[in-house]
């Protein structure tokens, strides 16, 4: 994936085992410029993160990639682990000849991050984790066991209008109808198969005992009000994780990235040293 400065290139990758995940690579100025991958939530897409790029890139060669179930990548048979998840991302970086990279994810995205980070740490420059958990006790396998079988019996757009309230603030989705209707039909479009096969992983969660293995400088970001990975959740989780920071954004749910970008940008600029526009 090589091209002009500022190029823009997407196109299907083969990560091995026969899985091709659809990858867009936004190019910084500097040609020899780290990179960062950025990996989505569970019934999203790489779209989710198109208000960071313009950050990013001026310091960044940016990756995105829809996780496997999900968007313009491949659906294969279910369910998925971690360790697939993760695999694919090594995947992911070696047809792309990148050794080491920052590594930003969002719940599904994070805690794939989380896997990357504890298992190939040679791989991870730094982690920033948003919105994630690192296990998955009993009440949350319970509450993904309900919402697979919602998904099971009416696809992913019968619990659309919910997870869309879970994500988005109130005063967002006032302020911003069109996008909120933009993130409301990612979630919908998200393929059924490919969102149970990922809830399937969310139930298995287990790297809470492996936090402190992890070596990456590591920044945990969570919205105040975020129900589903609660800040106290994540503030456990950073003060088991070597020298990281926690940031929590006040007024975000469980995409601050979108209803609080502002703050979101700021914060992540911070921590990895660029200006914020």
């Amino acid at each position: 994936m090589s091209g002009a400065p500022l190029a823009t290139e997407e196109r299907r990758i083969e990560v091995g085992r026969g899985v091709r995940l659809r990858v867009r690579r936004d190019a910084c100025a500097t040609p020899d410029a780290p990179t960062i991958v950025l990996s989505n939530s569970l019934a999203a897409s790489l779209e989710m993160w198109d208000a960071q790029v313009a950050l990013l890139r001026t310091r960044f060669h940016v990756v995105r990639y829809d996780t496997r179930g999900h968007g313009g990548s491949d659906v294969p048979a279910g369910p998925y682990g971690f360790s697939d998840l993760v695999g694919d991302v090594v995947g992911l970086m070696d047809a792309l000849a990148i050794p080491r990279a920052t590594f930003m994810g969002l719940s599904l995205g994070g805690m794939t991050g989380l896997g990357l980070a504890i298992a190939h740490p040679d791989r991870v420059e730094r982690l920033v984790c948003c919105a994630a958990r690192a296990d998955a006790p009993a009440p949350v396998v319970a509450a993904w066991e309900s919402r697979i079988a919602t998904v099971s019996e009416g696809g992913v757009d019968a619990i659309a209008d919910e997870t869309l309230a879970r994500w988005l603030s109130d005063d967002f989705r006032a302020r911003d109808p069109e996008r909120a209707a933009a993130i409301r039909a990612m979630i919908a479009g998200t393929p059924a198969d490919g969102w149970i096969a990922c809830a399937r992983a969310l139930q298995t969660l287990d790297y809470a005992r492996s936090l402190g293995t992890i070596k990456a400088p590591t920044l945990y970001v969570v919205g105040s009000d975020d129900a589903a990975a609660t800040p106290d959740v994540m503030r456990a989780m950073a003060e088991a994780t070597p020298g990281a920071r926690l940031a929590v954004i006040e007024g975000g749910r469980h995409l601050p990235n979108v209803d609080s970008a502002a703050e979101f940008d700021r914060v992540l600029a911070g921590f990895l040293g660029i200006e914020a526009a």
